[in-house]
């Protein structure tokens, strides 16, 4: 069986080679970027099992690389960063991060994080099995990541999809904002939940008074559900 690879990216070499030499010694091959534009070309050509990603950075930031990575993959992405601010944080989330560690870091913890999101990674491939899910004028499909509302395709980041097909695979439950920053995200994030609600205010955006036999709602104090008449 292949070693796991890991893409470590960050301008700081100190910091490259210090988390080349953990990950090495914990039996995964890793590749190094020392800027961003070089981060997205490695993402694509050495095909990493996971993206270790600094943010501030030459060229691209973490920020354009999470975006740039996203549009065609769902490698998990774990953002390291000196910065601790909420708002940074909520970015992250927004955009596609799987979790973050803020610097100085240990090296244990930055081993049991990876190793923690590679295991969610893998069996949320596993569990699911269900890639569709069908109602009136709506189908979301997670094979493909797509959304078609009234028969077209609609445009839909990888998180809102993400969310909604969760949402829409268990209809009439009502799910918490940190349920779903669990669920959906893949780690329980203490904080500011107004990302769930940004994403939500999104997707209902593109689908609200489609039909007449399900919606999006808020139940108030406690969260969302997708209810199905």
């Amino acid at each position: 069986m292949e070693n796991q690879k890991i893409l470590i990216v960050d301008d700081d070499s100190n910091i490259c080679e210090l988390l080349r030499m953990y990950l090495q010694k914990d039996g995964f091959d890793t590749a190094i970027a020392s800027d961003g534009e070089q981060a997205v070309e490695l993402a694509a050509r050495y095909n990493p099992d996971l993206i270790l990603l600094d943010i501030m950075m030459p060229r691209l930031d973490g920020w354009q690389v999470c975006r740039a990575v996203r549009k065609t993959s769902e490698v998990p992405i774990i953002m390291i960063t000196a910065k601790g601010e909420v708002f940074d944080k909520i970015l992250g989330l927004e955009l596609g991060a799987d979790d973050y560690i803020s610097k100085p870091f240990d090296s244990k913890e930055v081993i049991a994080r990876i190793k923690a999101v590679l295991r969610r990674s893998s069996e949320k491939l596993k569990n699911n099995a269900i890639k569709e899910v069908r109602f009136d004028k709506l189908v979301i499909n997670l094979t493909n990541y797509e959304l078609a509302v009234d028969g077209k395709r609609i445009d839909t980041p990888p998180k809102e999809l993400e969310l909604i097909f969760h949402l829409a695979s268990n209809p009439n439950r009502v799910y918490t904002r940190d349920q779903l920053l669990d669920e959906v995200w893949g780690f329980d994030y203490y904080g500011d939940s107004r990302t769930v609600d940004v994403h939500v205010k999104r997707l209902r955006e593109k689908l609200e008074n489609v039909s007449d036999k399900w919606s999006l709602k808020t139940v108030w104090g406690v969260g969302y559900k997708f209810e199905v008449r």
